[in-house]
């Protein structure tokens, strides 16, 4: 089968995309909003970008309208009418469901936090709260926000943040930094409503050595 985008709709293009590009990580992005209300939503089109500086980089797209949605409007600059900073919360199985709870579709200003129970905790860099369930966060600051088709329903904008702090429970990391892949308990997403553990792993050899 090939499949030429330009001939399908929106809504197909959205499932060859969330369900051939797999498994994806979760950002699960707290922001807050210029009058200090705050926000938290899950985008499964993210990345990490570099280390130096470290930066990272998610997807939240516009809105049936092609307007901003609430992520998206906050965690542009200052001058573009949001705060420019941002925390992506890294979702573990144990709040899985209180993830998916956060994509519900509130008013402009309506905390997911409440809606949800999860626990905002202050960070130490950037306005935004943090999650306190999630063992892992990267506090970032807005450096970019690039539209690819401004003002379009359903269009998709990558935003970069650059890391401004790191923030891991205890037993998550070792001393070099290495990051227990079994005490994080991380999941991933996969097409429509489904989601994976990442227990089921396997290591390789880099290179050639791999064919061996």
């Amino acid at each position: 089968m090939e499949l030429t985008p330009a001939h399908l709709r929106v809504a197909d293009r959205y499932k060859l995309l969330i369900g051939l590009i797999v498994p994806r990580p979760i950002a699960f992005v707290s922001t807050i909003s210029p009058e200090g209300k705050p926000n938290l939503a899950p985008f499964s089109f993210f990345t990490g970008v570099g280390s130096e500086p470290m930066m990272l980089a998610f997807c939240p797209a516009t809105d049936g309208q092609g307007q901003d949605k609430d992520t998206l409007r906050n965690v542009r600059t200052a001058g573009s009418g949001g705060t420019g900073e941002f925390v992506v919360n890294v979702v573990t199985e144990a709040i899985a469901r209180q993830m998916a709870a956060t994509a519900e579709e509130l008013p402009y200003g309506h905390s997911e936090f409440e809606l949800s129970g999860l626990t905002p905790l202050a960070s130490s860099v950037v306005k935004p709260p943090r999650v306190a369930e999630c063992p892992a966060a990267f506090e970032c600051v807005t450096r970019q926000v690039v539209e690819t088709n401004p003002g379009v329903p359903s269009s998709g904008n990558l935003v970069l943040g650059e890391v401004v702090r790191v923030h891991a429970s205890e037993g998550i990391l070792n001393e070099r930094h290495h990051t227990d892949a079994g005490a994080l308990a991380a999941i991933g997403r996969m097409g429509g409503p489904t989601y994976c553990t990442t227990r089921d792993r396997f290591d390789l050899p880099r290179g050639r050595a791999a064919l061996g």
